[in-house]
C-alpha cells in the first residue's frame, strides 16, 4: 500500500487548496481512505473519510459545509478540498487507507502517506 499526497501550500484566510491522495498498491474500491491533520503540538484528528465500498462520506466532527471529500476511481487518488480556510486549520495533512467494506475506521487505519503541509496565513 502506497499513499502520497499532494497540493499543500501557503495560502491567505478564506482561501481554498485541494489536496490529493494518489494510491497504489491495493484494491482501492476495497478500501476506506480518509484524511487527518496534525496541528502543531495537538494530536492528529480525522477530517473527512470516504468508504469506497458504501461510496458514503463520514464526517468525525464538524467541518461541513468547508471541507468536501471526493473520488477519480479511474486514477486511484481522493481529494480534500478546502474552502474559507482558517488559521487554524493549519498542520500537515494525512490520508491513510484501510481495507473496510463498511464505515471509516478512524482509530484503526493501518496504511498512511507523509503528509502535505497546509499553512493559512491570517
Amino acid at each position: 500500500v502506497q499513499l502520497v499526497e499532494s497540493g499543500g501550500g501557503l495560502v491567505q484566510a478564506g482561501g481554498s487548496l485541494r489536496l490529493s491522495c494518489a494510491a497504489s498498491g491495493f484494491t482501492f474500491d476495497d478500501y476506506a481512505i480518509g484524511w487527518f491533520r496534525q496541528a502543531p503540538g495537538k494530536e492528529r484528528e480525522g477530517v473527512l473519510c470516504i468508504n469506497m465500498p458504501e461510496h458514503i462520506t463520514y464526517y468525525p466532527n464538524s467541518e461541513k459545509g468547508r471541507f468536501t471529500i471526493s473520488s477519480d476511481n479511474a486514477k486511484n487518488t481522493v481529494f480534500l478540498q478546502m474552502n474559507n480556510l482558517k488559521p487554524e486549520d493549519t498542520g500537515v495533512y494525512y490520508c491513510a487507507a484501510e481495507k473496510t467494506r463498511w464505515g471509516c475506521p478512524w482509530m484503526g487505519f493501518a496504511s498512511w502517506g507523509q503528509g502535505t503541509q497546509v499553512t493559512v496565513s491570517s
